[in-house]
This record gives structure tokens, sequence and C-alpha cells, in this order.
């Protein structure tokens, strides 16, 4: 029997296949949730897996209704709590920093108990990242290493078009890209610490996402909320493992 967790967010979508031989990957999500849905059905196609007999999908994420070969949906918060309990234990706080949105999850005895998210605005999120990556040239990674090595210089803006225009200003002046780099990384640091301040956390606290294997980013939290948060390898596939989860448990 395979259980499958399918996790299609704003930029990339996750899945996780509990059976016989344990398996996860990661595509980008597409333009249309539904042609990555049908990407996705296409590849556990190829990996051999019977998707009408002994296997049980249970699809989550922003494009989750996209998956029409799911026995079921589930919300993100939901899948999250138990793929981050799986990760951290039953007792954590998740904070996940998704592509458009940051989820703060609080777990208390294997069950979500409280939980706040940003999702009106990019700036704290994954795309804040992105677009400001990319108006510096570089990528991701690219600009995780710069920032590393930076002295962030203060990005004050609270919308993301009005931080870009605050970034153009900065490459005019001549300031450094490593300390451009460092003041983004940090930006967000602050805006999801904000977020975190809301609620009560647990003493326990993991990253997940996919910012959640940055060592960097999960020590800036951990100086902003005086509390110790960990990275995690597979923090970015926490929603798909949750699924997965639910599908053999239920």
């Amino acid at each position: 029997m395979n259980y499958i967790g399918i996790d299609i967010g704003s930029t990339a979508s996750k899945v996780v296949i509990l059976g016989d031989n344990n398996i996860k990957f990661v595509i980008p999500t597409g333009w249309n949730s539904k042609d990555t849905a049908d990407l996705i059905k296409d590849k556990l196609l190829n990996l051999n897996i019977d998707l009408d007999n002994n296997c049980k999908i249970i699809a989550t994420g922003y494009g989750r209704i996209a998956v029409n070969f799911a026995h079921k949906v589930i919300t993100e918060i939901t899948c999250h709590g138990v793929g981050g309990a799986y990760l951290a234990g039953e007792n954590c706080t998740i904070i996940d920093v998704g592509g458009q949105d940051t989820k703060v999850i609080i777990v208390e005895n294997n069950t979500v108990s409280d939980f706040i998210m940003n999702d009106k605005c990019s700036a704290g999120t994954g795309k804040f990242i992105e677009i400001m990556a990319n108006r510096l040239c570089i990528n991701i990674d690219e600009l995780f290493n710069m920032a590393k090595i930076g002295n962030p210089v203060s990005i004050s803006s609270m919308c993301t078009v009005f931080a870009e225009s605050e970034i153009i200003s900065l490459m005019g002046q001549g300031t450094k890209r490593e300390d451009i780099a460092s003041g983004i990384v940090d930006s967000v640091a602050t805006k999801v610490t904000s977020l975190c301040q809301k609620k009560k956390l647990s003493s326990h606290i993991i990253l997940t996402g996919g910012l959640s294997h940055s060592d960097y980013f999960a020590s800036l939290l951990s100086k902003k909320l005086k509390v110790k948060v960990k990275s995690t390898t597979d923090g970015r596939y926490a929603g798909a493992l949750g699924a997965a989860l639910l599908a053999k448990n239920k």
C-alpha cells in the first residue's frame, strides 16, 4: 500500500510517498496548478505506482483542489501540523516560510492548538527574497551566501514594491551587494519574528518551508526571538509528509 501526500504550493510542489519504498520529490509549481498536478500524476505513474489500487492520496496546499486524482483534500495548516510534529515532536512550534505566506503553527500533544498566517503581503515570505535576489541579479542561494558575510543595511519598507525601490536606491549609491543581501534576509527575519511574537511559542521551534535548510536564517530568527529555532533538512516536505501520514493513519 502506498500513502501519498501532495502539497502544491505557490512556488514549489512537494510529494511524499510512504510505502514499500519511501520516496520524496519536489517540482516547480507552474502557472497552472492543474498542469502541475498532471505532471505529478505522470511522475507517479513512471514510478510504477498504481493510482487506482493499493493507494491512498491526500492533497494539500495552495493548489490542492487541482489534484483531481486525490482521495481527499486537507488544509495546509492541518498537514503542516502533522508533518512538523513528526519531524520535531508532539509539542512544538512550526515556522513555515512559504512562497506566498508565512505560517506559525502551535502543536500540543500532536494536535494544532493555534496558528497565525500572514497572507496579505509577500514581504516576509520566500517570494520577497526571490524578487530581491532577481533585482540583485543573483539566485537565492547566492543571496544567502552574500548575506552571511555582509553588514545588513536597513530596509524599512513593509511593502515589497517600496522595498524594491529602496534596494534600487542603495544599488545606485554603490552599496555593497553583500550588505544589501544581508539587509534583505534580515528584513524577512524581522517580519517573521513580528508574526511569531503574536503567539505564545513553545520552547521547541523548527523551521519549515523553502528556507528550512538554512542554518543562517534559523540563527537569525533565534537571535530575534531569543529562543532556539532549528533548521530542518526535510522541512520543505512538512506539508506533503503530513498529508501522507494522514493518508496512512486515516
